[in-house]
């Protein structure tokens, strides 16, 4: 892994009052806040589905939810990126929280007062998968909004996401095993309810926000709003123009396909067939630990060359797949699942930063909304597709399949300069424009 040696290399802050700022201010507390809460409702979710579902429905019920969930998401995320640009990111968040608060909270019922029709866990996931694609556009955006230090803010908002997940699967584990699915639905509404809250008390210095765009004052003036199909299109060329973009996208979009798409419902079904369904939530919370390891590996490292030091980890991600297709012990599954969740994390930190950093702030939730689309889309597909794949394989040599995938994708990722070499961008001078509505405060 390459990283800065020499101090004169290392850039300098843009902002020469940065340093007196520090992370923790009241605007990145709430933001934090928002999210740890709702990451951990979050990591609650792939185990309830799992194995709620599962119980229910099998294999194929739990990848035809997971996969409407995200099959919604990839349809429409394109448009929260938009409406994240035109009316504010966080309007969208909050809107989006409360809208998932129904969600969850239909199916709480649900499983209270029974076995949930099928048609209605499809529904809710196809709405709630509508919801994420309004709020996931802003997550990117909001960052350099509420922090300074976009590496710095984005490895502890891993390791909150990586806490959550080790401690969500485990105690939606324990719950399902001592109530219902429906006590961890109940848990999912209230946290996306406290995220909407947290999110409506964020605010912005107006001082500190960039004038609008000269389109979008012209815009305001005349009282008409730019094309959706014009907004969509700009986006789109900002995207194309970086090849490390989409290059990594397109990569992403084989990875969602054979490795992160199948491997909940081909994962849950082995693990819990040779283990039990509580070594399935602990292998899954020592994912979560290993990516607390990795995030907190990212707050220390700041290397040259961020995409390239996140492929040297993402090759330990082969670990995963690689221990659950040989049938390893519970200590083997477990550390797999540890390294795996490091490598991830710490790509993901690189990825996010280089998104935030190399990306004009005025069409970052249009970028951050095509990137996620391109890479969320094979995600759906394997999981749609987990089902049906079991009746032409069985599921371990599919999940050899996806760690060979893995590697091929890290030596593909090696191969391509524009990936290998892009380098790290200095911090910006000023925050991105507000969460409120385009040039106000």
């Amino acid at each position: 892994m390459t990283t800065t040696r020499k101090p004169s290399h290392r850039p300098a802050p843009a902002d020469p009052q940065a340093a007196r700022h520090p992370l923790w201010d009241r605007r990145f507390t709430l933001y934090f806040a928002a999210r740890a809460v709702s990451l951990l409702g979050d990591a609650m979710m792939p185990v309830a589905v799992a194995l709620a579902v599962g119980a229910l429905y099998g294999i194929s019920g739990v990848g035809l939810v997971l996969g409407v969930w995200t099959g919604t998401f990839v349809l429409l995320v394109l448009f929260g990126g938009v409406f994240a640009d035109r009316f504010g990111a966080r309007r969208m968040m909050v809107g989006a929280d409360l809208v998932r608060v129904f969600t969850q909270g239909v199916l709480a019922v649900a499983f209270f007062t029974g076995e949930p029709p099928f048609w209605l866990l499809v529904t809710m996931a196809a709405l709630a998968g509508a919801a994420v694609a309004m709020f996931l556009p802003g997550v990117n955006g909001m960052v350099p909004l509420v922090a300074r230090e976009p590496q710095r803010a984005n490895a502890t908002l891993k390791v909150a996401d990586a806490l959550a997940h080790l401690l969500g699967p485990a105690l939606a584990g324990l719950l399902i095993t001592l109530t219902s699915a429906g006590t961890v639905y109940t848990i999912d509404a209230g946290t996306f309810l406290l995220s909407a809250l947290c999110l409506a008390l964020i605010r912005f210095d107006p001082a500190a926000t960039p004038a609008r765009p000269p389109a979008a004052a012209a815009d305001s003036r005349t009282g008409t709003a730019r094309s959706l199909r014009g907004e969509l299109h700009q986006g789109w060329r900002e995207f194309r123009a970086r090849t490390w973009m989409w290059a990594v996208i397109l990569i992403w979009m084989g990875y969602g396909v054979l490795v992160f798409g199948p491997l909940v419902p081909l994962g849950s079904s082995l693990v819990g067939a040779r283990l039990g369904p509580n070594a399935y939530g602990l292998a899954v919370s020592f994912l979560g630990a290993g990516t607390v390891l990795g995030g907190l590996l990212a707050l220390r490292l700041r290397p040259a060359r961020p995409l390239a030091a996140g492929t040297v980890a993402m090759a330990l991600y082969t670990a995963l797949p690689l221990c659950i297709a040989l049938g390893a012990g519970l200590p083997v599954l477990l550390a797999g699942h540890a390294l795996g969740g490091a490598a991830i994390a710490f790509w993901s930190v690189m990825w996010a930063t280089s998104v935030q950093t190399h990306t004009p702030p005025a069409v970052l939730n249009r970028v951050t909304a095509y990137e996620q689309a391109g890479s969320v889309s094979g995600i759906a597909l394997g999981q749609v597709l987990a089902g049906p794949a079991t009746a032409l394989a069985s599921p371990d040599r599919l999940l050899w399949v996806s760690a060979g995938a893995c590697l091929v994708g890290c030596a593909t990722l090696f191969a391509i300069p524009a990936i290998r070499t892009l380098h790290r961008a200095a911090p910006r001078a000023k925050p991105y424009p507000s969460a409120g509505s385009p040039g106000t405060g």
